[in-house]
C-alpha cells in the first residue's frame, strides 16, 4: 500500500522530519502536525489511512486526542502510538481506546516500516470486515455542524409514531433520510412500502392504496402491506386529488377498507413519511388539500442541497468511491486536492444524485488512479446543459402569467447558484432591492436559505 496516506503527529520537528523522510523515501504520502489541534485539522481536511501519534505533547497529549478521536468517531484510521519514555500503564490506556500498535523512540527503521506496513494491513482487514458488517442502510454521510444537526433532528423525531414531512430538492436524498427515521424507530422491524406518488392516478388511487377484493381473491393494497410499518410517499407535489381525498379519509377514520370488501374496516397502523419540494402545496394547478397536509406535516424535516454544506463534499466523494467499488466491483480511483477542491466550490444543481453519478462515471470510464482537477474540468463541462436555452418552445403553450413563472424561477435559481447561494450577492447581479427579491424567491419557491453576505 505505497501510496497509504500517513499523518505523523509529533511535537519534535526533527522526529517529524526524520519519520517523513523515512515514509516518503517508501512511497508512503506523509503530512504531519506539530500538536493536537493541527492533525485535528488534518484529519477533516482528508482522513489519513494511519496516523502516527506521540503521547507526550504540551497542549494535548496523545492518549487524549486518541480518547477524543475515539469518542466523537472523527477517525476510522488504525493509529500508532509513539513514546520515548512510555509506561506500561499509557501503553493499555492506548490499547484500549483503539490504539493497533506501540513503537518506543529512538525510532528503530526497520521496526518502524514493519509497524507502518502491518498496522496498514490491519486497517484494510477492519475496513472490510465493517463494510461486511454494516448493513447497506446507514446514517447520512457528512461531518457539517449542518449534518450532525440534522442527524440529531433524526434522532429526535424518528421514535414518534407521528407522520414526517421531508423537504427538499430533488436529488438531496429525501428517501435516504425517511428510511433513516424507519431505521431509527420504534416500527423499524416492520415494513417500508414507497410510493411514488406521480404513479397514482386519478383512476387508479382507490386500487393503490386500498387495494381490491372480488370473487378472484385479495389484492393488498400499499396501506394494507405497510401494516405496522411505514408507508412511504415520494412526490407528494404529484398525488392526484382522489388519492388526497382516499388519505384524508383514512386519517379522519383510522380504518380502510379494500374496494368491494365487504367486511369490517381494516385498522389503520400505519406511520406516514412523505417527501416534497418546498413551496409544493401552492405550486401545482390545484393547491395541495391543506386538511390532508395538517395531517402529513405534524412533524418536518428539511434537507438541505448539496450546496449548503459543500464542506462535507470531500467526504462524499470518498463515501461513494468506497461504496461502488465494493457494490459495483468497479476500480478504485482517489479524487486529488485540486479535483476537491474544484467539486467543494461546484454548485452542484443535481445534489447528492448528480454526485453520486459524477463518481460512478469517473470509475466505470477508469483511468489514472488519481482523479486530476483536468479530468474533472471536463466533465463538468461536457454534463452542463451550456447550449439550452433558458426559454424553451414548450413554454410557447403555457397562458403567460404560468410562463413567466416559469422563466422567473429558472433564472433565479441559476443565478443564485452562480452566487454561491448568497442572495446579497444575487440582489446586486440581478439589479433588485433585497427585500423585494426575498419576497419573489418566496413567492417562486426558490430556496435561498444560505449563508448571507
Amino acid at each position: 500500500m505505497t501510496n497509504a496516506r500517513i499523518l505523523v503527529v509529533d511535537d519534535e520537528n526533527d522526529i517529524r522530519e526524520l519519520v517523513r523522510e523515512i515514509l516518503s523515501e517508501e512511497g508512503y504520502i506523509v503530512e504531519t502536525a506539530g500538536n493536537a489541534a493541527e492533525a485535528r485539522a488534518a484529519c477533516a481536511q482528508q482522513a489519513p489511512d494511519l496516523v502516527l501519534l506521540d503521547i507526550w505533547m504540551p497542549d494535548t497529549d496523545g492518549i487524549s486526542l486518541l480518547r477524543e478521536w475515539q469518542q466523537s468517531q472523527a477517525l476510522t484510521a488504525p493509529v500508532v502510538m509513539m513514546s520515548g519514555h512510555g509506561t506500561v500503564e499509557t501503553a493499555v490506556e492506548a490499547t484500549r481506546l483503539g490504539a493497533i500498535d506501540y513503537v518506543e523512540k529512538p525510532l528503530s527503521l526497520a521496526k518502524l516500516l514493519r509497524t507502518v506496513a502491518r498496522a496498514l494491513e490491519e486497517g484494510k482487514r477492519r475496513q472490510r470486515v465493517t463494510r461486511t458488517l454494516v448493513p447497506p442502510l446507514i446514517a447520512p454521510v457528512g461531518r457539517s455542524r449542518l449534518m450532525r444537526d440534522l442527524r440529531e433532528k433524526v434522532k429526535q423525531i424518528a421514535p414518534h409514531d407521528a407522520p414526517v414531512l421531508v423537504l427538499g430538492e430533488p436529488g438531496t436524498g429525501r428517501e435516504a433520510f425517511a428510511r433513516y427515521i424507519h431505521a431509527l424507530s420504534a416500527r423499524s422491524s416492520g415494513p417500508i412500502v414507497s410510493l411514488s406518488a406521480g404513479a397514482v392516478t386519478e383512476d387508479n388511487a382507490e386500487f393503490v392504496l386500498l387495494g381490491v377484493e372480488n370473487e378472484s381473491g385479495v389484492t393488498a393494497g400499499l396501506l394494507e402491506q405497510a401494516q405496522g410499518g411505514v408507508l412511504f410517499i415520494n412526490g407528494l407535489e404529484d398525488l392526484p386529488q382522489s388519492a388526497q381525498r382516499l388519505l384524508l379519509a383514512v386519517f379522519e377514520s383510522g380504518t380502510f377498507q379494500r374496494r368491494g370488501g365487504r367486511g369490517a374496516p381494516l385498522r389503520f397502523d400505519v406511520r406516514i413519511l412523505s417527501s416534497a419540494q418546498p413551496g409544493f402545496e401552492t405550486r401545482g394547478p390545484v393547491p395541495f388539500r391543506l386538511d390532508l397536509l395538517s395531517n402529513l406535516n405534524v412533524l418536518t424535516l428539511r434537507v438541505p442541497p448539496l450546496r449548503e454544506y459543500a464542506e462535507d463534499v470531500p467526504e462524499l466523494l470518498r463515501y461513494y468511491v468506497d461504496r461502488l467499488v465494493d457494490d459495483e466491483r468497479l476500480p478504485f480511483r482517489r479524487f486529488g486536492v485540486a479535483a476537491q477542491n474544484r467539486l467543494r466550490n461546484y454548485p452542484w444543481p443535481g445534489n447528492i444524485r448528480e454526485l453520486k453519478n459524477l463518481v460512478q462515471r469517473l470509475l466505470i470510464q477508469g483511468g489514472p488512479e488519481e482523479i486530476r482537477l483536468e479530468e474533472i474540468e471536463r466533465e463538468i463541462s461536457s454534463q452542463s446543459p451550456v447550449d439550452e436555452p433558458l426559454v424553451k418552445q414548450d413554454l410557447l403553450a403555457l397562458p403567460l402569467r404560468e410562463a413567466r413563472e416559469h422563466f422567473e424561477r429558472a433564472y433565479l435559481t441559476q443565478q443564485l447558484q452562480l452566487c454561491n447561494g448568497k442572495v446579497g450577492q444575487l440582489a446586486k447581479r440581478v439589479g433588485m432591492e433585497r427585500t423585494h427579491l426575498y419576497r419573489k424567491l418566496r413567492s417562486l419557491g426558490v430556496d435561498f436559505r444560505q449563508a448571507d453576505d
